[in-house]
């Protein structure tokens, strides 16, 4: 190390030396993230062609070698020559940074490539790269090695690379028929690069070609894999737009239909203009900003929102999620005080969360060369388009409770009754919150009156169990160790909450009397560091009447305190079915022995019998947990040194998104796909399972 500095120490990297030195400038990372990041790049080229207007189909071909390939049968990358640079344009597009059709030349009225890097960059950190282009009736190709143009042997990245001396070369490989035109792109992406374990991710490569059919009606992209030996192929094609996006997302059912607000606006903005001489000019242009929502509310109480640019994913939101999010506030606060009477409101406002609760919206809008925060494009800066969106919102929901159908009536009035309980669901939840904290001996308690709590604060090492009945409640008070161990007793099963709206399941004794206990609020107010237990344990009978009240338990704590699940503190105990006394000669006392289903029975008496030993007749079949004494209770079901208990779990968000649907299956409104799961599931589900 040297303290001098001086401009000799500067270094000017050019071209694309800068991409291969810092790459995460360019894709945000070199892991599998940023892989995935530059297969996009190339995708969303051959999408803006689409877009444009040209080619309806795209195909993505993950090899076998480790390479990968995109095929459009869009306009084909232009093969005459640039003439500043004397290249031609397929060598522009692979090797110059910031150079393409998208810079307001008129090729692309709105598009998702706006800096010009994209395809630059993959090459930049390809160890090989083919393009072959069919266009003019000939079928042009061009190779690439770490972005230096140039020939290979055959095969793979390293049969030997030759690059060009004096000049590049755009051969001529083949020849098309006239009119037949679009574009082939190979790589294989560096391992000078990216990470070793960094890979093509499949699942998330079909979400986000999903995503984008769903964008673009008419558009077919279809992805093979044929790294496990036999290819597998999945195609997504839809019509419906992003209509058909909101219903595919929606994770519950639906309090109003799908609908659609659609306008546009025009805003004025400066920017530099390249003229024929070279010379940049700055120039005020109009802008036409295209603005297509559609959006529905469901009965829960999540919130799912996608927003796009020129259908470009900007997960962190931007201007144009502002602009949604103020045009529903202003709408329906507007709506809920000119119904002030009917909705028994008072002075209280809506909040945002309010509003946005069981909301199910995808946002897209389109407009020429909008300004991103980056390379990655995550989050909308354009400042116009956030009044343009509130406007179209604001315009087009209006008109939607102004209009005078029955349909349209009876649905604005359910919205209505619906972000006004979930209104003062919030204001319920924040009182409970600040009263609603563990009591000692010494203090007063506002928790219900059936509650049998335990002495310890140490929320860590507390239980709540949720007893099934009054008579189990007897026996549990006996059994329970209640230093740490609580005990709520509930009566029969309680509300179905994924039928029941959220005013009906506060308003429910026994629902209500849980999220008391728990302490932590229910739903989006719900806080994980506030619950009052370690452990809640939920103790229902071996039986039919038992699993369906645990499973009714289990809707309500997925639907309202998900966390709780999430964080692996729920838990089902599991009582025993059968008490076995085997009957020891002479002196020795007799062995009692807990079987927890009906083939763990036969085992053993099969044992018993092979060893020459005798049982009571008749073997105790527990009907419930009242049939127990305290001491048979403690050491099968409480006690921790003998217990069993299973974890409820929820591993990821796929996981999560796959158990919301069975919930709404098994537990929902719509009755055919339940009876249809019954029906092919006859053969394969019984009491057995049940039991076990």
């Amino acid at each position: 190390m040297t303290s001098e500095y001086s401009a000799h120490h500067l270094q000017v990297l050019e071209g694309l030396e800068a991409v291969r030195k810092r790459p995460g400038m360019y894709i945000g990372s070199t892991d599998s993230r940023g892989l995935m990041h530059c297969l996009w790049e190339i995708i969303d080229n051959s999408v803006d062609e689409a877009l444009a207007g040209h080619g309806t189909r795209i195909d993505v071909i993950l090899r076998a070698d480790g390479s990968v390939e995109v095929v459009d049968r869009a306009r084909g990358i232009p093969v005459d020559i640039e003439p500043r640079t004397g290249l031609s344009g397929v060598e522009v597009v692979f090797t110059k940074l910031h150079a393409g059709g998208k810079f307001g030349g008129g090729s692309y009225a709105a598009s998702g490539g706006l800096h010009g890097v994209g395809a630059s960059v993959v090459n930049a950190l390809s160890e090989r790269l083919d393009v072959e282009v069919d266009r003019d009736g000939k079928t042009w190709a061009m190779s690439f090695h770490r972005g230096e143009p140039g020939t290979f042997g055959n095969g793979s990245p390293d049969s030997g690379f030759s690059p060009f001396e004096s000049a590049s070369e755009l051969r001529v490989v083949g020849k098309v028929a006239k009119g037949v035109t679009g574009s082939r792109i190979r790589y294989w992406a560096d391992r000078q690069i990216f990470t070793k374990d960094a890979s093509f991710h499949l699942d998330e490569l079909e979400q986000r070609a999903r995503q984008t059919a769903f964008l673009v009606p008419g558009l077919e992209i279809v992805i093979s894999d044929e790294r496990g030996g036999e290819a597998q192929t999945t195609s997504y094609k839809y019509d419906g737009g992003i209509s058909e996006f909101v219903d595919f997302l929606a994770p519950d059912s639906g309090v109003t239909d799908t609908w659609r607000l659609d306008g546009e606006g025009t805003f004025r903005e400066t920017v530099p203009v390249l003229q024929a001489n070279g010379a940049m000019v700055p120039t005020e242009v109009e802008r036409t900003c295209h603005v297509d929502i559609a959006l529905r509310w469901g009965t829960g109480y999540e919130t799912t929102t996608r927003s796009f640019v020129n259908i470009i994913s900007t997960p962190k939101g931007g201007t144009h999620q502002q602009g949604f999010e103020q045009g529903l506030m202003k709408v329906l606060r507007a709506q809920v005080e000119q119904n002030a009477r009917r909705l028994k409101v008072g002075n209280d406002k809506l909040d945002k969360d309010d509003i946005m609760a069981g909301l199910t919206a995808v946002l897209t809008v389109r407009l020429p060369e909008p300004q991103f925060e980056g390379q990655t494009k995550e989050v909308l800066g354009t400042p116009a388009v956030r009044q343009i969106v509130t406007n179209v919102v604001a315009k087009e929901l209006g008109a939607r409770f102004s209009s005078t159908k029955r349909d349209d009536k009876a649905q604005t009035s359910l919205l209505l009754d619906k972000v006004v309980s979930e209104m003062k669901a919030r204001i319920s939840a924040r009182t409970h919150k600040e009263t609603q904290r563990r009591k000692n001996a010494l203090e007063s308690s506002s928790l219900p009156a059936k509650l049998v709590d335990c002495r310890s604060n140490d929320v860590a090492d507390s239980e709540l169990f949720i007893v099934e009945g009054d008579s189990a409640l007897g026996t549990a008070k006996l059994a329970r160790n209640s230093e740490f161990q609580a005990l709520l007793p509930i009566r029969g099963k309680i509300l179905n909450v994924q039928k029941a709206s959220i005013s009906d399941m506060l308003g429910n004794a026994e629902c209500a009397s849980i999220i008391q206990v728990v302490g932590a609020g229910s739903g989006r107010s719900f806080d994980l560091d506030a619950a009052r237990y370690g452990k809640i344990i939920l103790m229902s009978d071996a039986d039919v009447d038992g699993a369906h009240i645990r499973t009714l338990l289990l809707t309500l704590f997925f639907r309202y305190m998900r966390p709780l699940i999430e964080a692996g503190r729920v838990f089902a105990a599991v009582p025993p079915l059968h008490r076995v006394i085997v009957m020891n000669p002479g002196s020795k006392p007799n062995e009692t022995i807990y079987t927890y289903s009906e083939q763990e029975l036969h085992a053993l008496l099969a044992k018993l019998t092979k060893s020459g030993k005798r049982w009571q007749e008749p073997i105790q079949r527990y009907k419930g947990l009242g049939e127990m004494d305290a001491e048979q209770l403690a050491s099968t079901t409480m006690d921790r040194s003998g217990r069993t208990l299973r974890r409820v779990t929820v591993q990821d968000v796929e996981a999560a998104e796959a158990a919301a649907s069975v919930f709404e299956m098994l537990m929902g409104n719509d009755v055919a796909p339940r009876r249809e799961f019954i029906v092919n599931s006859a053969d394969r589900l019984g009491r057995e399972r049940i039991d076990a």
